[in-house]
C-alpha cells in the first residue's frame, strides 16, 4: 500500500479529527449550498458535505490519489454532484461561487500545509460574498519548552560521530523547526496566542509576532513550541494541542534554542516571530529574562532561512549576472513541450523524443517515461 494511503488512514483513524469535521460541517453547510474540498484526499469532507445537504460538491485534488476520490464517492452514492478537478485550485476556475470552502491543509503550527495561501486565492475567486471558511479563524500558539531528547539531536552534531569534526552542521540544526509530540509536563509556562488569523484573509507576511510568558516551574528551556488552535464553526474548535484534552494526532513543532538555559518560576520569556508562510521561512527571537525584568539571562536569534542546505553552486545560479544554459534532459524537456501542440499523440511525441535525443535516452521505454513525466505536470 502506498504510504500516501497509509498518512490519509491515520487521518481518518483520529476519531477527534473526525468528529470536529463532522459537527462543524453539520453546523455549517445546509441543505443545498455549493460545498468546494480544496486538497480533497480521500474525499472524507466533502462526503460529510453532501451528507449534510450540499446539492454540489467540488473537488480539488493536484495529486493522483483523485482517481480513488472519485472511486470513493461513487461508492457511497455521491457521484453524481460532484465535480473532480485534477489540479492545484490555485491554477483552476470555477463555473460559479460556492457557499462553503472546507480545508485541513493545516499542518502542525497552523499554516505549513498551504491553508492560508489556499484559502486567501479561494476567498477572492471562488466564495460567495458572505461565503463560509472551514476553518474560518487559526491561532498560532507558543510555550516555552523542556525536552531533552529532542535538544540531544540538536547537540548531536558536537559530538564528534566516529571521531570527525561535524561541528558545521550544527548551525544549521539549531536553525530548524522540528516535528515532535509534547506532554503538559514538558511545558515550562503557560500556552500564548501568538497571533489569531482570519483563515481567508491573512495577510503573506506575518511580521513581528510577539508574546510573553512567564515560567511556572523550575527547569532547563531548550526550545520554543508552536502548534495551532482552529475555529472550524462557531462551536467546534480544532487543535493539537499538549493541553487539550481533545487533542487531535498531529505533531507539534520543535524551534531550538542555541543553548540550554536553566530557568526558576517567575522568569519571563519574550518570544518575537516572524513567518513567510509561502517560503515556510521562520524566524524566532528569543530573550530570557529575570522575574525582575532588570537582568537578562539569555538572548537568541534563529531563523529556518539559515537552517536551509545552499550549496555555492546553487547560490550562483540565483545572481542576476548568471547566465543559465539548458543541460541535455533540460533540452530534451523543451522538445516535449514544443511537441505538444494539440495536434501530435503522445506515442509518435514519444518517438520523436527519442530520436532527437537518442544518446540520452537508452530506450524508447526509458524515453516514454520522460514523456510522461513532462505531460502529467504540464499538459491538459
Amino acid at each position: 500500500m502506498s504510504l500516501i494511503l497509509d498518512e490519509h488512514r491515520q487521518y481518518l483513524s483520529d476519531p477527534v479529527r473526525m468528529a470536529a469535521f463532522q459537527a462543524a460541517i453539520q453546523e455549517v453547510v445546509k441543505q443545498g449550498d455549493v460545498v468546494l474540498d480544496l486538497g480533497a484526499g480521500t474525499g472524507i469532507l466533502g462526503l460529510l458535505a453532501c451528507r449534510a445537504g450540499a446539492t454540489r460538491l467540488y473537488s480539488i485534488e493536484s495529486t493522483d490519489i483523485i482517481q480513488l476520490t472519485r472511486d470513493i464517492c461513487q461508492a457511497n452514492g455521491f457521484d453524481g454532484r460532484t465535480v473532480f478537478i485534477n489540479e492545484p485550485s490555485t491554477r483552476t476556475s470555477l463555473p460559479e461561487l460556492v457557499d462553503v470552502v472546507v480545508a485541513d491543509q493545516i499542518g502542525c503550527f497552523g499554516f505549513e500545509a498551504g491553508l492560508l495561501e489556499y484559502f486567501r486565492d479561494a476567498r477572492k475567486r471562488f466564495l460567495k460574498p458572505g461565503g463560509i471558511t472551514i476553518p474560518s479563524r487559526i491561532d498560532l500558539i507558543v510555550a516555552p519548552v523542556e525536552a531533552q531528547p529532542l535538544w540531544d539531536q540538536v547537540e548531536f552534531w558536537n559530538s564528534a560521530p566516529a571521531e570527525f569534526d561535524f561541528r558545521p552542521v550544527r548551525a544549521l540544526a539549531e536553525n530548524t523547526g522540528y516535528p515532535a509530540s509534547f506532554t503538559p509536563n514538558q511545558l515550562l509556562g503557560d500556552q500564548a496566542i501568538l497571533t489569531s488569523l482570519d483563515a481567508s484573509n491573512a495577510p503573506p507576511s506575518l511580521l513581528g509576532l510577539t508574546a510573553t510568558v512567564t515560567v511556572s516551574r523550575p527547569g532547563i528551556l531548550h526550545a520554543i513550541g508552536g502548534w495551532f488552535s482552529a475555529t472550524l464553526s462557531p462551536s467546534v474548535t480544532l487543535t493539537n494541542s499538549p493541553l487539550s484534552e481533545q487533542r487531535i494526532d498531529r505533531q507539534n513543532m520543535f524551534f531550538p534554542l542555541g543553548r540550554p538555559v536553566p530557568v526558576v518560576p517567575g522568569d519571563r520569556i519574550l518570544i518575537t516571530m516572524s513567518i513567510l508562510p509561502e517560503d515556510l521561512v521562520i524566524t524566532w527571537n528569543v530573550v530570557v529574562q529575570g522575574a525582575t525584568g532588570d537582568v537578562t539571562k539569555a538572548s537568541f536569534s534563529h531563523s529556518t532561512f539559515q537552517g536551509l542546505l545552499l550549496s555555492k553552486e546553487a547560490l550562483q545560479k540565483t545572481r542576476p549576472d548568471f547566465i543559465p544554459t539548458l543541460t541535455p534532459r533540460g533540452e530534451a524537456r523543451r522538445t516535449v513541450l514544443e511537441l505538444c501542440d494539440g495536434k501530435k499523440s503522445l506515442g509518435e511525441i514519444e518517438r520523436d523524443v527519442y530520436l532527437r535525443h537518442s544518446t540520452l535516452f537508452g530506450s524508447l521505454d526509458e524515453a516514454a517515461k520522460f514523456v510522461t513525466e513532462v505531460m502529467t505536470r504540464n499538459s491538459l
